[in-house]
Order: structure tokens, then C-alpha cells, then sequence
């Protein structure tokens, strides 16, 4: 009869399987002696199995407790602490001061335990210093716009100054490369120590871009460039996309935007401005993702002269679709409530 219920149980070559097997035999009212004599297993495994079982009810084998953690929950929380007092804080300098308190862990110790808590290194986000003014000038900013629809913002004209600079060097790149492939030409982005640069003013709305006008090579912006490129530029602009219809006018607060004669000038065209614009506030403006977007695109094309970048710089510009301008135009909203729910600090944009 053993032999009988045995037979199939000894095809079976998994240790879950063989020890199921063991425990059936068991539970059928076979012996260990009669088990053994199946020679389904070693005598000592077999009989290991059926201790297991008697003491637990399971067939099931307890998860071993593996190497002995080197911190305890407390010290892991300490650890937390330390990290969160200085986020700049290398792996191996908390190691160092970990173990201070105690904990002889090495630097990829320190790394996981950070990771089980959700702390994982990357790189600082940059964005401009924020002073309690800039805090509070962003507060009343949202506050007071803070009930604006899309559709509200459709209405405005936002508008800014730009570098461009040639070899790539006006926004980030990443490339794929194999191992040892660090210096091949197609991934390396060329540098110069003094690089061409090309400033340019723009604007846009959400029935899409506007005028774009390049400043000549070595020229600041000041107020009588300024009043002239308004007088150029925006003017046509508005009346272009908005014909007779009111729409605002959005800059910043750089000093010759701020300029007696240029307030002056804007009164006199009827311009209706938005603002005050709050200082050091790039995210609360969507043609600073619109110049990310150009600058992309311009390096995507590798102007190797002035000449050539400023070409590649219109005619990207031109390109740009209303579609995408509409959609910076509807965060607005969102970027309004973002920095009201930080309470004018940092926001996401």
C-alpha cells in the first residue's frame, strides 16, 4: 500500500513538492521509519519535516532572519535627522557622524537606509533666491489673480528677454553612449570660453507667438531700445491677435521696464499692464518654458556661427504651434494655486 501512494510522489524533484509529499505520508498515519524506508528524501530532512510540522501545523518554511541589521529603528530615525538637518550631506559623511552615535555602518549602509525612508539623492534644483519681499510680493501676486479662468489668461500677453549661445551651451543635453564611449564626438557638447551670445525679446499669448526681435551683437537693453522694441514689436502683435479687442500686457520688473518714459509711453498706447509682476518669479511665467522648449530646438539644429543661430533661432520660433502656446497659456491657474499652496515659496513650473 505504501509503495502504491509513494510511487508518483517519487517523480517529483522539488524541495516544496518532496516536503508536501512527507507531510501526506504523515498525515496518512505512516511512521518516520516507514517514510524513510521510501527513500523520498534523507532520513534527517525527513524527519525534520515532520518536527516542523508537528510544532507549527504547516507545511510552510519560517522566512529566516538573514543577517542581522546593524541599526535599530531608533537609530535609522536618527539617522533621518541628521540627513534632513543637511541635505547636502555626503553618504560617507553621515557614516561618519552615525557613527558618533554609535552605528559602525559603512556609506552603502547609510544609501539604503535613506532609500527605505524615500531619501534619494539628486541633483539641487536651481532657482532664483527668494527674499522675504519676493515671498510676500508673490502672495499678493496670486491672491489677487487667484480667481483668473483660462480663459481670463488668454487675454495676456506675457513677454521677456532671452540669451542664445552657441555649441549648445543654452540649455541641458543628455545623450545615450556604451561604456567607453565618454569622449566619442556625437556625445560630447562642444564649449568655448567665450561663447557668441544673442539676446532676444519676445512675447506670446494663447492664440500663439508673437514678434521676436534680436538686439544687436553687444547691446544691452535699456530703455530707448526698450520703448523702441515695444513700439516695433508688441504693438503690432496686439493688434495682429487681438485686432480691437482689450487684451493686458505682462513684464517683468527689470529697471528699464520700469523706466519713467516707458510707463509713461504705455499709458499713453492705452496698454493695460499686469502687476505688479512679483521679483525673481520665472515659474509664474510660461514664456520661460517657451524659451526651454526654442532653446532645444535651436541646439537640436548645431548653429556653428552668429549668423547661422540667429537664422535657426526665427525660424524655430515660427514654428512653435498655437496649440502649445495655448496650453502654457492654461497653466496659469495651476501655477497660481501652486505657489498660493506653498505659500509663495518654490512651485514645480
Amino acid at each position: 500500500m505504501l509503495e502504491i501512494i509513494v510511487l508518483p510522489l517519487l517523480t517529483m524533484v522539488t524541495c516544496k513538492e518532496t516536503r508536501a509529499a512527507i507531510i501526506a505520508l504523515h498525515k496518512n498515519g505512516f511512521t518516520g521509519k516507514d517514510i524513510v524506508a521510501t527513500k523520498i528524501a534523507p532520513k534527517s530532512t525527513i524527519y525534520r519535516f515532520i518536527k516542523n510540522f508537528k510544532e507549527r501545523g504547516s507545511i510552510l518554511v519560517k522566512k529566516a532572519s538573514g543577517r542581522p541589521r546593524k541599526s535599530s529603528k531608533r537609530q535609522d530615525r536618527l539617522l533621518k535627522r541628521i540627513q534632513l538637518r543637511d541635505r547636502s550631506a555626503t553618504s560617507a559623511e553621515l557614516a561618519q557622524e552615525w557613527q558618533q552615535a554609535g552605528v559602525s555602518a559603512s556609506a552603502r549602509t547609510v544609501r539604503r537606509r535613506l532609500l527605505e525612508d524615500g531619501l534619494v539623492s539628486r541633483r539641487a534644483a536651481k532657482k532664483p533666491l527668494l527674499s522675504k519681499k519676493n515671498i510676500r510680493d508673490r502672495l499678493i501676486f496670486c491672491r489677487k489673480y487667484s480667481e483668473w479662468t483660462a480663459e481670463d489668461w488668454g487675454k495676456v500677453i506675457f513677454s521677456d528677454e532671452a540669451p542664445f549661445r552657441l555649441f549648445g551651451a543654452s540649455g541641458k543635453r543628455l545623450v545615450r553612449r556604451r561604456k567607453g564611449e565618454r569622449y566619442h564626438q556625437s556625445c560630447v557638447m562642444p564649449t568655448v570660453k567665450h561663447p557668441d551670445t544673442i539676446h532676444v525679446w519676445g512675447c506670446f499669448s494663447s492664440k500663439g507667438v508673437g514678434s521676436l526681435t534680436i538686439l544687436p551683437k553687444n547691446t544691452a537693453m535699456n530703455k530707448e531700445w526698450y520703448q523702441n522694441t515695444l513700439q516695433q514689436q508688441l504693438l503690432p502683435t496686439t493688434q495682429q491677435q487681438f485686432g480691437e479687442e482689450q487684451c493686458i500686457f505682462q513684464h517683468d520688473g527689470a529697471p528699464c521696464h520700469k523706466a519713467k518714459v516707458i510707463t509713461k509711453w504705455l499709458g499713453d498706447q492705452n496698454v493695460e499692464i499686469l502687476g505688479p509682476w512679483p521679483g525673481n518669479s520665472p515659474d509664474l511665467n510660461p514664456i520661460e518654458n517657451l524659451w526651454s522648449i526654442l532653446k532645444r530646438r535651436v541646439d537640436k539644429q548645431k548653429p556653428t556661427n552668429s549668423d547661422k543661430l540667429q537664422e535657426v533661432i526665427m525660424k524655430e520660433w515660427v514654428a512653435i504651434s498655437q496649440d502649445l502656446a495655448q496650453k502654457l497659456i492654461e497653466s496659469m491657474p495651476s501655477r497660481i494655486a501652486e505657489v498660493l499652496k506653498k505659500k509663495g515659496q518654490y512651485s514645480k513650473y
